[in-house]
């Protein structure tokens, strides 16, 4: 398995971007993700029951629809908290995009990530929907992936390639976010391509244990999005074995897993004012579950993560964090040890003496440059 530190767009996909003046800076702000051929796609969204509009038009386009051959996605604007106008404008830009392309409405899904409670300016994206596709291209993903950002501070991109058979895969992920991440769904948007031929059953439950593993495993400041989902569709193009289940299964899912996380990783890394990148593991509960809940109590802590920003040995936040977790842990079973404050990277190690499970949970530190960002974002 090749790793690329970059995004390589798999065979048959192109992508673009374009500023379309959504937003005031005239930086990048429509991306389109495009398939030469149809594709399946699997998704998972935001479990915040306020859904913005792009969500909700997906999820009606999932369930009546088998084959997708693009993704649109704008920054700069939610389109979330707008109404029934909401639902129209997001239905309007896939419309809009699929007259171009000369494909069906049905076929596309939609993202938008921004300022919630303004209207989408629908006249903008119809003007630079002729220009983003005129420039999609195999080589355009660097434009994509930047046109997404909001406050992020870089844009996020990784591919692997490895070999199903004969035949070479490749899997390719964007993402963006930086605030508002907290489980549960992945509270960001992340874009996942592929040309592996999987079965549509295969792909579902890739993606499921992909993004349990990662998306759902990290939290910035325990504020869930209305917006947040994470798409992956397989073109098939890269006429491999079929995969369903056994070793190929397998195998594409430890690479699409590891996109994921280090996609995951790098919207912490680049989390909003942070300073320090820490990593909770927590060992030896009754179960996954049992150990997820443990971890992102502590995560979730502002008294822990203000400790680690100030490089302050106060451990007992970490133990009243697991207590208020609502675990029935007993205080002589909680082992805690934390590596050096001093450090860009933080490891803190939770041991409670339940059974053998265990997770890993990313988090960063809680830093003055979070609450300047957010009080001016608007």
């Amino acid at each position: 398995m090749k790793i690329y530190k970059q995004a390589v767009l798999p065979k048959d996909f192109k992508a673009n971007g374009i500023a379309c003046g959504i937003k005031k800076s005239h930086k990048l702000d429509l991306a389109l993700f495009y398939s030469n051929v149809p594709a399946k796609a699997s998704c998972k969204f935001t479990a915040n029951k306020i859904l913005a509009a792009p969500v909700r038009i997906n999820k009606r386009y999932l369930k009546n629809n088998k084959s997708f051959r693009a993704i649109i996605a704008n920054s700069g604007n939610a389109n979330c908290f707008t109404g029934d106008i909401g639902i129209k404008d997001a239905r309007l830009s896939t419309e809009l995009l699929a007259g171009v392309l000369n494909i069906k409405k049905e076929s596309l899904l939609v993202a938008s990530t921004g300022i919630i409670g303004r209207r989408l300016p629908v006249r903008k994206i119809k003007a630079g929907i002729p220009k983003l596709v005129a420039g999609l291209s195999s080589q355009g993903i660097d434009k994509a992936k930047s046109a997404i950002l909001t406050s992020d501070t870089f844009a996020k991109g990784i591919a692997v390639k490895f070999q199903i058979g004969r035949q070479v895969v490749t899997i390719c992920g964007v993402a963006k976010g930086a605030g508002m991440i907290a489980p549960n769904m992945a509270t960001m948007l992340a874009f996942i391509l592929t040309d592996a031929k999987i079965t549509q059953r295969a792909l579902d439950k890739a993606l499921s244990i992909c993004v349990d593993n990662s998306f759902n495993c990290i939290t910035v400041d325990g504020c869930m999005s209305t917006n947040d989902s994470v798409m992956m569709l397989a073109n098939g193009a890269a006429d491999n074995p079929l995969i369903d289940k056994g070793k190929y299964f397998d195998l594409f899912t430890r690479a699409a897993g590891l996109v994921c996380l280090e996609l995951a990783k790098m919207v912490i890394r680049d989390a909003e004012g942070a300073t320090k990148f820490i990593r909770i593991k927590v060992e030896k509960a009754r179960d996954r579950a049992e150990a997820k809940i443990a971890a992102l109590s502590v995560a979730n802590s502002n008294l822990f993560k203000t400790a680690m920003y100030g490089e302050n040995p106060n451990f007992g936040r970490i133990a009243a964090a697991i207590g208020a977790s609502g675990i029935d842990i007993k205080e002589k079973d909680l082992k805690i040890k934390v590596s050096p404050l001093n450090k860009k990277e933080i490891n803190v190690s939770i041991s409670i003496n339940r059974g053998k499970s265990s997770v890993v949970v990313y988090t960063s530190d809680l830093a003055p440059g979070y609450i300047k960002i957010n009080a001016e974002y608007n």
